[in-house]
């Protein structure tokens, strides 16, 4: 007997699972309940169905039915499928549910519905009793009536019961009507990263073999994860189609669904079923994708299409009706409808365009559908729209433009113009924010034969959208090689491309590729003291930041400030990022702000998304390091949104660390640990070793608002001192990581580290944010009180000279903090006083906590904060013993017992925990047993079973 094949792998679904276990999870513990998978065919309901019957597996019961389209008019035949299994118990129930259930098993006239419900419940509850009870309904859409109301009654009804009940609809045409009142599991489409995975394990399917994740990559794997729109099933069909050609790169890849694709056959059989009138509709907005509600209006009038067809159209689910518009539900949709429409039906959509087409600004649509009803290159019309692309792109309408250059380039019959015409429209789909379809339009560049200046520029747009989009590691050599042969022919574009490869290059981490990128753009023709202004700024920049990643600070900055120099006088958005960046490794904070606002503003101007989302990736990044108070930075958030909406997976990474980053800050770990756990899907397999880097750093600031310094400097480094996997991150992570080492007693190792940074603060005297934490570190690394004084006291001046307020606050702390244990309580208290006003206006709730405890800890008498006044919950074993306080419920304990009890019930030795609090061994001895007479215990095991 030939084994059985496991069950697919299920990609990119790990929340909607989560959702399923614990509902499976609940249920076993007898707390049932309900889930409606409602979602679009194809985007794999039943898969998920199939993985929660295996989960059940073996401890439940699972009883199941499926929607029939030939059934769904038969009464009871959903029910029947369902309980027939459940046979044996009909027996012990009441008469009158016997009867009711009657009708559904044998056949006969059934009692009223709410009999027959009640009915399907107590069987339900019966089965229970024996054992937790999982009921699954795949494509209820199809179900019976009856059937449908009666399970929907019954999941209404099983919370205290254990009982689970999954319920599968399709979406798209409306709910059913009986699921009301039942949780709904949305299924959204798949992502890249996991419809590239379902495409790996498809083509393992379809070739017999293992294919690495890798390998799934290129034009092939692009096209078919941008035709399936996420849906797993249609990846699957794709990938069982392909042919050896399309495997092996010589013919181009498929443009729509297999003939006889299920899912292709699903829209052909919603177009079939709508009126003629509906049809011409559908077919009208396929031929032009958005059609505004006046075109519509006029379509109705001219064409045909009557209410009733505009009804019957927006239930058929193929299109959106979306304000004043209407527009196709996807490309899958799309290219399935129009590849299975007829040469007449098109010509007719594009004919009826081309008369209802009449506003001026609809001119260039209409010279197209004209066209397109012959179907014939048209060079006069291709002149025309590339015209009017020309001006909708000189206005920053890259949203139209790109559309109009596309069709100029379908109507061109000569090689290098239409080559020219598709790099314009890749070009301008990019700007506007569509990777995909710019990308889409690249891959038909390929297909053109063109010279080299062209096949550079194109691939090094792809780069570009690579190192925003994908994988910033992959980009690198991309943009490396178009730069090489760019410079044959464009020393400036050769020189933009290097500097996006730069860029690419430090997001990956690569520092090595860094230096040989500006190696490469400092030997171009043309690079000497007479370049163009936007190309000496870029040099500048480069070489700066080259000179600085070998150590050279002070030559580095000779570079940078030629940089932000040129940088105020660019207009180019992202020149003027890289002056922004070159502006805060000079430490010049002021400028910095100035030139990423400057930077943001150019790119909203010119209508220029990847632009933008970049420029506001580095105005978040900087404010968030600058020291500044790390509430929520408004250029994260907006970058972040228009990062998602443009689907640039890589700033999408970026901002999710420096969100996490300004919580982690804050101490706020559950906005930080949220944002961490957004961040996994982005990084994961793309190589954006700078998010990583600053991700990591993130739960290090967590744990030194915490007090856990030596869980922080654990985290900062890494087996064998590697610190942080990015070198600039690890580098601005010093000041923690000296602060952490510093209190766990290991002052050698962070004057090691600090030594690094003390180059760097040096090396940039102009900087007095970094200046100002060179000299806490130094204050932190005293042995004498009046040196630590002394660095501490300059640090504060640097602090407010740079307006880092927030840091200026932990340095109060930490001077507050050594003052008392110099002790020196009076002189502690106005620097304890400073810093709990700066985290109590930010909402800084841990380093709140620990300013009032140094507070007391000094002598202070301070009202306890609201989360100190509460009573501590009353958690009394059933041994009759003292309950278990919190660790902030010490009772008659003063600030340092407590600190010290909590130390020592995590672990700490009475060392440990002199050297973090700055001690003797034998002072911490003395309070550990002052602790254990106030609390009535005689060890640490009964203290950690105390403190929780």
């Amino acid at each position: 007997m030939a084994p059985e094949s496991p069950p697919p792998r299920i990609h990119g679904r790990a929340r909607e699972l989560g959702v399923i276990g614990t509902l499976l999870d609940r249920a076993r513990d007898g707390h049932g309940g309900a889930l409606a998978i409602v979602a679009d065919a194809g985007t794999g309901r039943t898969a998920l169905l199939d993985a929660a019957a295996r989960r059940a597996a073996p401890g439940f019961r699972v009883l199941g039915t499926t929607g029939v389209r030939r059934e769904a008019a038969v009464p009871y035949a959903g029910l029947h499928r369902l309980l027939r299994p459940l046979a044996g118990l009909i027996a012990e129930l009441p008469a009158a549910h016997r009867d009711a259930l009657g009708a559904v098993t044998r056949g006969g006239r059934g009692g009223t519905p709410f009999v027959l419900y009640a009915a399907v419940c107590e069987l339900l509850g019966r089965a229970a009793e024996h054992g937790p009870v999982l009921c699954r309904a795949d494509d209820v859409q199809w179900l019976d009536p009856v059937s449908l109301e009666a399970l929907a009654f019954a999941a209404r009804r099983v919370q205290h019961d254990r009982i689970a009940m999954l319920f599968a609809a399709r979406g798209g045409q409306g709910d059913p009507d009986g699921l009301a009142g039942i949780r709904r599991l949305p299924l959204p489409p798949l992502d890249e990263d996991a419809s590239r995975r379902v495409l790996q394990d498809a083509l393992g399917e379809a070739m017999g073999c293992a294919v690495p994740y890798a390998a799934i990559g290129g034009d092939l794997a692009e096209e078919v994860v941008d035709l399936a729109c996420g849906r797993p099933l249609a990846i699957r069909d794709l990938a069982a189609a392909l042919t050896p050609g399309q495997l092996s790169g010589t013919v181009p890849p498929p443009r729509s669904l297999p003939a006889g694709s299920t899912l292709r056959s699903l829209n052909r059989h919603r177009y079939l079923r709508l009126p003629p009138g509906a049809r011409r509709l559908v077919l009208m907005v396929l031929a032009d994708e958005w059609v505004n509600a006046a075109t519509v209006a006029r379509a109705t009038r001219t064409g045909g299409i009557g209410p009733a067809d505009l009804d019957a159209a927006r239930a058929s689910g193929l299109l959106r009706f979306e304000g004043d518009a209407v527009t196709v539900r996807n490309r899958l949709v799309r290219s399935s409808l129009w590849a299975d429409a007829s040469r007449e039906e098109r010509q007719a959509a594009h004919a009826l365009l081309a008369e209802v087409l009449v506003q001026e600004w609809q001119a260039p649509a209409r010279l197209w559908h004209r066209a397109a009803v012959t179907g014939e290159p048209d060079p006069r019309i291709a002149d025309e729209l590339a015209a009017a692309a020309r001006k909708a792109q000189e206005a920053g309408r890259y949203a139209d433009s790109w559309r109009v250059w596309q069709r100029a380039a379908t109507l061109t019959g000569e090689d290098g113009a239409r080559t020219d015409r598709l790099l314009s429209a890749a070009g301008d789909a990019w700007a506007s924010g569509r990777s995909r379809r710019a990308r889409s339009l690249l891959r038909q560049v390929r297909q053109v034969a063109c010279g080299e200046a062209c096949a550079a520029r194109a691939d090094g747009l792809r780069g570009e959208i690579e190192a925003a989009a994908g994988s910033p590691a992959a980009a690198v050599p991309m943009l490396r090689d178009a730069a090489e042969r760019l410079a044959r022919h464009d020393t400036e574009a050769a020189l933009g491309a290097l500097a996006w490869a730069a860029e690419a290059a430090d997001a990956s981490g690569d520092h090595g590729a860094y230096l040989e990128i500006a190696d490469r753009a400092a030997a171009l023709p043309g690079a000497g003291s007479d370049a163009a202004p936007r190309s000496a700024l870029l040099l500048a920049h480069l070489t700066g930041t080259a000179t600085a990643i070998r150590g050279r600070y002070p030559a580095a900055a000779g570079h940078l400030r030629r940089a932000v120099l040129l940088g105020a006088e660019a207009t180019d958005p992202a020149a003027q990022t890289w002056a922004a960046l070159s502006a805060f490794m000079l430490g010049d904070g002021a400028a910095t702000r100035s030139l990423a606002a400057a930077a943001v503003a150019s790119a909203r101007r010119a209508g220029n998304a990847p632009l933008e989302s970049y420029a506001l990736m580095v105005a978040g990044r900087c404010e968030a390091l600058l020291g500044h108070p790390p509430g929520p930075i408004a250029a994260c958030h907006d970058g972040l949104r228009l990062a998602r909406a443009a689907q640039l997976h890589a700033h999408t990474a970026e901002q999710l660390a420096t969100l996490a980053l300004t919580a982690g800050f804050n101490g706020d770990d559950t906005t930080a640990q949220g944002h961490l756990d957004r961040l996994t899907g982005p990084t994961g397999g793309r190589g954006i070793t700078r998010a990583a880097a600053f991700g990591s750093w993130a739960p290090a600031a967590l744990d030194l608002a915490a007090d856990r310094p030596a869980d922080a400097a654990a985290r900062l480094r890494l087996p064998g001192g590697a610190g942080l996997a990015h070198p600039p991150a690890r580098l601005l992570a010093v000041p923690h990581l000296v602060e952490a080492l510093v209190h766990t007693g290991r002052r050698e190792q962070a004057a090691e580290a600090f030594e690094h940074y003390r180059r760097w603060a040096d090396g940039t005297p102009r900087a007095p944010g970094r200046a100002a934490l060179a000299r806490r570190c130094q204050a932190l690394l005293a042995a004498r009180d009046a040196e630590a004084a002394e660095h501490f006291t300059e640090a504060l001046r640097l602090h407010e000279a740079a307006g880092a307020v927030f840091d200026l606050a932990r340095t109060e702390l930490l001077f507050g903090h050594r003052l008392r244990r110099g002790r020196r309580p009076r002189a502690a208290r106005e620097h304890l006083r400073a810093a709990l006003r700066i985290f109590e206006r930010y909402d800084a709730v841990p380093w709140t906590a620990r300013a009032r405890a140094e507070l007391r800890a000094a002598g202070e008498t301070i009202a306890p904060a609201a989360a100190e006044t509460a009573p501590p919950p009353s958690r009394a074993g059933t041994d009759g013993g003292a309950a278990p306080v919190t660790a902030d419920g010490f009772g008659e304990l003063t600030a340092q017992q407590a600190h010290i009890a909590r130390l020592a019930a995590e672990g700490a030795t009475n060392r440990e925990i002199a050297a973090r609090l700055l001690l003797s061994p034998r002072t911490i001895d003395h309070h550990l047993r002052n602790v254990f007479t106030r609390l009535g215990i005689r060890s640490r095991v009964e203290l950690a079973r105390l403190i929780r």
